[in-house]
Order: structure tokens, then C-alpha cells, then sequence
């Protein structure tokens, strides 16, 4: 192996040899277990950022994890078409070659949006290989492949015939620069330094006035009533009356609804049911006209009388200036609120009167949420998302689906140019079958993006061919990793179909991660310019050390600070695990797998360091299993770094360097088998270098990514060995401790008298002599019950025995007796904090009987190592 590990080489080979081998291929263990996920698909409209890292990632944790242990595990990749996301791109690009769509055409238009969508793909091609996915390539998908165009027709169609798909006039989101409905999760909501203007509505008997309030003064041309709550003493005898629209002249009624809310403001409300969602629910209940005062562009219609043909902003400005003039304009004051944007085109958005085509929620919503309330629904982590869950499905409303672009599933309906009938059908055939008409055109819209993605779980497994092998296998789906930020949009969409057309959840568990944010806790966006490319990470530091940080460093349902710094600390631990790899390989020259044998007669640091691997291996396996990837990267860091690096391999060097052939076999087998294991245990989170290291090794079969998971053995445990190393590491600590102290450096020889406490004790420093004397540097070393004490030394306590260092002038006895006062402050208080936890009856009563046993343990270590520190600053001052 060189010297230095070069990433950017082996990520190429090692991938490449992955591919070509197929070993990402599901199916090829048809007598084991299936494990499925499928990627929840990025948008072809560009580069990955890195909190798809950090998404994709962790699901290669889990498949690879799956794959090691004997699992069929598919991870099925695939691409969203994004149709308003990625028509915006497509439509941006021509306009700097200074044309349009509708220069092009339908069709010439989509031919340029299918050429982006190839390159963008295979861009997130390459983004997947340079961060190591196992994908199975051999089962992609495409939100806008023939076998989802047959699962969204299927869907449509299903639900239409069952009443659940209508076509309507209702309140959506319209974006005027782009021309079409928008999801709610296209808008995004941007605090705006806004103005609360305060109108006065006249009654029609001039009897007086009613006081409203308003944002957008520009909607009250299609006001069409005043609310008051029915209940409010103030306006009871004026409720059936009629008011004088100013500026129109229209009169307009003053309903009673209880939805107003009377301790707020006037405790009056304009009503424009063109233009609010809640005054539209209002206008319907009341029978109130519905009067659309702009086109499809946010510009004054007809509606609007004198300002027709005005933008919307420049009509609030010109009729501001004529209510004021009419003396109807009260006051206007500053009003900080919250206003949708449109997510594409930044334009604002415009609650609008349009027909548009919606699913009926509520009753899908019912199966759904029955399953979840009887515990046998979908499983969130962390469970407190289920809450959300289940408060959003429990109160949601009718799904707006259609969208006024061209890319995008076709909605499969037909209109009857002479009778004005729908027909809805698979296709133009079927519907000219079943209507019996000819003149049929089909809708312009297409239907939005997420009434396709919410199919992905099944439809991409062959669904609704029931005899799909692969959904027969794989579905339902393991788990869905995904961001909490969709929860609404889509992860309850696939919910509400699977549970519809499948009769069953689509996946086990829902892992919610958070946004991935600057090191200043804030959002990435191209205005900030803190936005972190995966790539340009990657370049630099590999893809290993990326991965390992993004998902050990991420905890789930939490928002992740990125750190560049927290990279380079994940780069040098892979630095770590090379160079005690390469340590390992020059000394297992000759060796081979079948000469590996770790039984018979093990040294005290080989026994240990078997346990502290199959302790890890359990550990991390339960998890990884809980999805709790910060923990499991800080017991990889642990293990890997302290016990194996720092502790192991040093004690390993006296038995590969000695003269006996024995040891230095066993040690080379021990070695060779935990760093194997090692390997294997931190390759779901770092593929690369595992890989790379474990070609090297002593080993059977093709790949690290096919080998067997370590898993718990119970011949292994040692816990003498672990009481054992624990002494000689505390010894060797103490005396190191102690020589920093007095600024005595390792290279200079001492003298260690240890004072046993009992003979166990001592049996265990008799039999390990050899590396106390090695990592203490001693120049005499002697261990007994009773030990000649030195009059001038430096002392040290640890659990079941004293050190004693003569350091005839390099210590100042008063010194060290101030050392040992504080020492004595130090456990008195240990002392002191164990006693008041056990004296806690509440503690003794609820906690469990081994926890109450560590703790007393504790108090008699801390009581006993108090006793001789006092006693040795006794001796001391004699």
C-alpha cells in the first residue's frame, strides 16, 4: 500500500469494479430476505446540492448495511421530471436565444425539455458515482417513463370513476409570471414590509358606515359582501343591509358568518371570493357572486372597470389615490405579513378564481389515518413526526392537480367540442369507444409533478402489473428516507395511494432528516452564496470523509451545521484507519486467510480488543437498526481511534517484533481478523478506502461490499481481559500523567514500585510485566502486596493499586503533597455526588438494580483510592 491514500483514484477504480461486477444488483439471493428503498427522485433541473448528500447517503448506510448481511436489497434509483421546476429552466434557456415556447410549439418544446432532461441526468449519474451509491442501475426510473404514464392514467382514471378526481372552479395558487396553479409547496412565504389599509364602506340608507381592513386594496373591485359575526352587538341591527361598494358603486350585502373573528380589528371583513380561499368557503355558503377582477397575467380585467389593463401593483397605487380623493381611505399603516412567492419564478402569488381539476381528499385521508391510530401504520423517526402526520391529514383539503404547462403527464380527459361533455379514459381510443363521439380534444394541462412522485414507492416496481416480479418481491418499500420538509407533500401523498391502490403502507418507517445549513445555522440559498456543492467537497477532501461527517454528525429530525472543519476531522480519521492499515499489512506479510485463527492462547491486549469488537460490532449493528447514525459514528471513532489505534496496535508491536513465533502468529491473526471486521463495519459509511484496505488484506471473496457483517459472538466476550487491559491502561496512563507533570519526557528511564492491592491484582501485573515496563519505560519495575516504600516519589492511585515513582530531585515535596490535596478535593467530591444520588429515594426506587449496584461500586472505588491518597499525604509530610 503507499504511503498516502489517494481518493480521487481509488473512488474511480473501486466504482467502476462495483459496476462492472454488478454487485448493486438486486435478485441475486433469491432464497434470502428482501430489503427494499426506493430514492426519493431528485428534479432533473441541475446539480445535486449536499443535502441530497446527506439524503442518499444515509440510505447507502442502510443498503450496504442490508446488503453485508445476507439481505436481497434493492435500492432503486430514479429521476422526477419536476414539470413547473424544470419547464422554468427549459423556458429560461430559450429566452436568452430570444424565443419562446410558443415559438416552438408543444412539441418542439418538449423535444428541448427531453434533451435537458437527458443531460441533467446523466449528470446525477455522475454525482451518484463520485459519492459511492449502490444503486441498481438495471431498474432506474423516470417519473415520465411509459410504465408511470400507464400507473398515473390507472390512478386517474380509478378515481375519477369513484368520484374522487373533479373538475371545478376554486381558490388556488396561480402563478401570474409563470401562468399555472402552483402546489402549496411551490409557494414560499417571504416577510414583506407591507401597509394595512382601513376603508370606510357606506350603507345604502346613509344611515352610516362599516370600517374594513385590507392588504390589497386592488381586490376590493371584486368584493361582493361585508361579514360581521353574528354575535357582535355592534352590527346585529345592520346585518341584510346593504353597502355601497366605493370606487364601483356596487351594492353589496352585510352577512352574518360565524368564521369572522369579532375582537379582531372592526370585527367587519371584506369579502372577495375571487381572491381568498377563506372568503371563497364564505362566498359559497352565502350564495355570493364570484367576480374575478384579473387575467391569467395579474393584470385588471374587465372586472375592474377604469383600470382595466393595469398591473396589479400599479392599481393599488392609482386606487389608493381615489379612495383618498373620495374620502373612503381612513388611514393606512405599516403592516408587516407574510406573502407567497412563487418558488420558480419569484413572482408574488395570486389566490385565484380558476377550473381547475382536484382530488377529494378527506376520504382518501380515512384509511390512512384508521391505519395509523391502530398501530399499524407507518413508523416515524422520530415518532414525534407522526403528530404532524396525522394533525395534516386529519384536516386536509381538496388537491389542486392540474397545471397550465406543457411538460408533464397529460391529464387524461376529453372534451366533446359540440356537446361540451368530459370524457375520461386511458386514451384517445378508449374514449372515443366509451363516449361514442368523435370531435374529442384532449386537456392542454398536465397534471402536477407530486400526483406521479406520490406513486413511486410501487408504481416504479411494476405496479399495476400484478404479476410484476419485482413488486411481488420488494414492495412494500423498508423505509423512506426523506426530509421533514415534505412530510405534507409527499410522504402523506404516497401514503394516501398506496393505502388506496395497494391496500397496504408503502413502506415500514419514514426516517425524517433535517435541512442541511451553513456553519452559521443558516438556510443555503444562491442569494446568501453559502450554498456547498457535494462535488467541490468531494474534490477535496474525497468522497469518504464527506459522507462519514454528513451522516454521523446528523442526528434524526435535526437541521445539520455544515463544517468544512468537521470534513477535515472526518478526512484525518480516514488518514488514521490507512496508516494503522499499512502498519498492519507490513506485518502480516506471508499471511493468509485460511492461517487466520484466533483460538487457543491469547494475550491479555488480544482477548481485549475481541471483545471491544464484538461489543462494537453489537452496538453498532442495534444502531444502525435504530437509525441513529451520530451515535454509531462516535463508537466507530471510539473503537477505531482509541481502542484499536492507540491501545492495540502499540501493545501488538511487542509480540510482532519479539523473538516468539507463537505470539507473533497469534497477534498477526487477531490483528488480521479485527481490522477485517473493522473494515467491514465502517464500510456502509466510508466504501472507498474500506474497500481499497480490505483488497489488501488477507481475505476471501470479490468485494468488502458482499461480505459478511460482523456479528455478535458470545465466545468472545471477555470480560477478565477487559478488567485486566483496564489496569494496565490506567497504570500506564497514571505514570504517564505523572511524568507530564514533572516535565520528565518518555524517553528518560524511571523507576515504578506498584503497591497490589489484593493478589488477583498483582497475578494480572505479573503476567503483564512486559508492557507495563515497554510503555512505561521503566528502568526497574517492582509489583508486590507490600512493596519497601521510597522516602521521596511521586504516587499516583488507581483501582486496586498504588504507584509509586522515586524521583529524588525532580520533585518538591510540598508540591506534591498540594497535588495530592487537590486529588483528595477531586474524590471527595465524587464521593459526595454518588452518596447524595444513592441517598436519592426516588433514584433507588425507580432505577434498576444494576445501575443502583454500578453506583455503589463507584462510591466504594472513589472512597478506598480517597483513603490512601490521604494516607500517602501522610507519609509525605512524616
Amino acid at each position: 500500500m503507499p504511503t498516502t491514500y489517494d481518493p480521487g483514484a481509488a473512488e474511480k477504480k473501486w466504482y467502476a469494479y462495483w459496476m462492472e461486477n454488478g454487485f448493486f444488483e438486486a435478485g441475486k439471493r433469491p432464497d434470502a430476505e428482501p430489503y427494499s428503498i426506493v430514492i426519493p427522485p431528485p428534479n432533473v433541473t441541475g446539480m445535486l446540492h449536499i443535502g441530497h448528500a446527506l439524503d442518499f447517503t444515509l440510505q447507502d448506510v442502510l443498503i450496504r448495511t442490508k446488503r453485508m448481511q445476507g439481505y436481497d436489497t434493492l435500492w432503486l434509483p430514479g429521476t422526477d421530471h419536476a414539470g413547473i421546476a424544470t419547464q422554468t429552466k427549459v423556458e429560461q434557456k430559450l429566452r436568452q436565444q430570444g424565443i419562446s415556447r410558443h415559438d416552438l410549439g408543444r412539441e418542439k418544446f418538449l423535444e428541448q425539455v427531453w434533451a435537458w432532461k437527458d443531460q441533467y441526468a446523466e449528470t446525477i449519474h455522475d454525482q451518484w458515482a463520485k459519492m459511492g451509491l449502490s444503486l441498481d442501475y438495471s431498474r432506474e426510473r423516470f417519473t415520465f417513463d411509459d410504465g408511470m404514464k400507464k400507473a398515473v392514467s390507472k390512478v386517474f382514471v380509478e378515481l375519477y370513476q369513484k368520484g374522487l378526481i373533479y373538475r371545478g372552479k376554486r381558490i388556488i395558487n396561480w402563478d401570474p409570471a409563470a401562468r399555472t396553479a402552483l402546489s402549496d409547496i411551490e409557494v414560499e412565504y417571504k416577510e414583506v414590509n407591507g401597509h394595512l389599509y382601513h376603508l370606510s364602506y357606506p350603507l345604502k340608507d346613509g344611515s352610516g358606515h362599516i370600517t374594513v381592513a385590507t392588504t390589497r386594496p386592488e381586490t376590493m373591485l371584486g368584493d361582493t359582501a361585508v361579514a360581521v359575526h353574528p354575535s357582535d352587538e355592534r352590527y346585529k341591527d345592520l346585518i341584510g343591509k346593504t353597502l355601497i361598494l366605493p370606487i364601483i358603486g356596487r351594492e353589496i350585502p352585510v352577512i352574518a358568518d360565524e368564521y369572522v373573528d369579532k375582537d379582531f380589528g372592526s370585527g367587519a371583513v371584506k369579502i372577495t371570493p375571487a381572491h381568498d380561499p377563506n372568503d371563497f368557503e364564505m362566498g359559497v355558503r352565502h350564495n355570493l357572486l364570484q367576480i374575478n377582477v384579473m387575467d391569467e397575467g395579474g393584470v385588471m380585467n374587465e372586472e375592474a372597470g377604469a383600470y382595466q389593463g393595469m398591473d396589479r401593483s400599479d392599481c393599488r397605487k392609482a386606487i389608493v389615490a381615489d379612495l383618498k380623493e373620495q374620502g373612503v381611505l381612513i388611514s393606512i399603516e405599516d403592516h408587516v405579513h407574510q406573502v407567497g412567492h412563487s418558488e420558480r419564478s419569484g413572482a408574488v402569488v395570486e389566490p385565484y378564481l380558476s377550473t381547475q381539476w382536484f382530488v377529494k381528499m378527506q376520504p382518501l385521508a380515512e384509511a390512512a389515518i384508521a391505519a395509523q391510530k391502530d398501530g399499524d401504520g407507518v413508523h416515524f423517526v422520530p415518532d414525534r413526526f407522526e403528530k404532524t402526520y396525522l394533525n395534516w391529514i386529519e384536516n386536509v383539503r381538496d388537491w389542486c392537480i392540474s397545471r397550465q404547462l406543457w411538460w408533464g403527464h397529460r391529464i387524461p380527459a376529453w372534451y366533446s367540442e359540440s356537446t361540451g361533455e368530459i370524457v375520461v379514459a386511458h386514451d384517445e381510443e378508449e374514449a372515443r369507444r366509451i363516449s361514442g363521439l368523435s370531435d374529442l380534444k384532449q386537456d392542454e394541462d398536465v397534471l402536477d409533478t407530486w400526483f406521479s412522485s406520490n406513486l413511486w414507492p410501487f408504481a416504479t416496481l411494476g405496479w399495476p402489473d400484478g404479476d410484476s416480479s419485482d413488486y411481488q418481491r420488494y414492495y412494500p418499500n423498508n423505509v423512506l428516507v426523506t426530509g421533514y420538509d415534505i412530510i405534507y407533500f409527499w410522504v402523506a401523498r404516497m401514503i394516501f395511494s398506496a393505502m388506496e391502490f395497494t391496500g397496504q403502507k408503502p413502506f415500514s418507517d419514514v426516517l425524517m432528516h433535517g435541512l442541511v445549513r451553513d456553519a452559521e445555522g443558516r438556510k443555503m440559498s444562491k442569494s446568501l452564496g453559502n450554498g456547498i456543492n457535494p462535488l467541490d467537497v468531494i474534490d477535496q477532501y474525497g468522497a469518504d470523509a464527506m459522507r462519514y461527517m454528513i451522516t454521523t454528525g446528523s442526528t434524526a429530525g435535526q437541521d445539520l451545521r455544515f463544517r468544512m472543519e468537521k470534513v477535515e476531522q472526518a478526512r484525518n480519521f480516514a488518514n488514521k484507519i490507512w496508516n494503522a492499515s499499512r502498519f498492519a499489512l507490513m506485518n502480516l506479510e506471508g499471511v493468509a486467510f485460511e492461517d487466520i485463527d484466533i483460538t487457543g492462547e491469547l494475550g491479555t491486549a488480544d482477548r481485549w480488543i475481541l471483545h471491544r469488537l464484538n461489543e462494537t460490532s453489537r452496538d453498532i449493528t442495534r444502531l444502525i437498526d435504530s437509525y441513529e447514525f451520530g451515535e454509531t459514528g462516535r463508537l466507530l471513532y471510539n473503537f477505531i481511534w482509541d481502542d484499536l489505534c492507540d491501545w492495540y496496535i502499540e501493545f501488538a508491536k511487542l509480540s510482532l517484533y519479539g523473538a516468539d513465533a507463537a505470539a507473533k502468529a497469534k497477534t498477526q491473526s487477531v490483528l488480521a481478523y479485527v481490522l477485517d471486521r473493522t473494515l467491514r463495519l465502517i464500510h456502509p459509511f466510508m466504501p472507498f478506502i474500506t474497500e481499497e484496505i480490505w483488497q489488501h488484506l488477507p481475505h476471501q471473496g470479490e468485494s468488502i461490499t458482499l461480505a459478511e457483517w460482523p456479528k455478535y459472538d458470545a465466545a468472545l466476550e471477555n470480560p477478565q481481559a477487559v478488567s485486566e487491559m483496564n489496569l494496565l491502561m490506567d497504570i500506564i496512563r497514571a505514570v504517564r500523567g505523572i511524568r507530564a507533570e514533572v516535565n520528565a519526557p518518555m524517553s528518560k528511564k524511571v523507576e515504578l514500585i506498584i503497591k497490589a492491592g489484593s493478589q488477583d491484582t498483582l497475578d494480572i501485573i505479573s503476567r503483564n510485566d512486559n508492557y507495563i515496563g515497554r510503555f512505561c519505560n521503566t528502568s526497574s519495575f517492582e509489583a508486590g502486596l507490600a512493596p519497601q516504600t521510597p522516602d521521596k516519589m511521586m504516587s499516583a492511585v488507581v483501582t486496586g493499586a498504588e504507584l509509586l515513582l522515586p524521583l529524588s530531585g525532580l520533585i518538591d515535596i510540598d508540591q506534591e503533597i498540594i497535588r495530592l490535596e487537590k486529588e483528595v478535593q477531586t474524590l471527595n467530591n465524587e464521593v459526595e455526588r454518588v452518596e447524595k444520588k444513592l441517598s436519592n429515594q426516588g433514584f433507588v426506587a425507580k432505577a434498576p438494580a444494576k445501575v443502583i449496584e454500578e453506583e455503589r461500586a463507584k462510591q466504594a472505588d472513589y472512597s478506598d483510592r480517597r483513603e490512601k491518597v490521604l494516607a500517602r499525604i501522610a507519609e509525605l509530610r512524616g
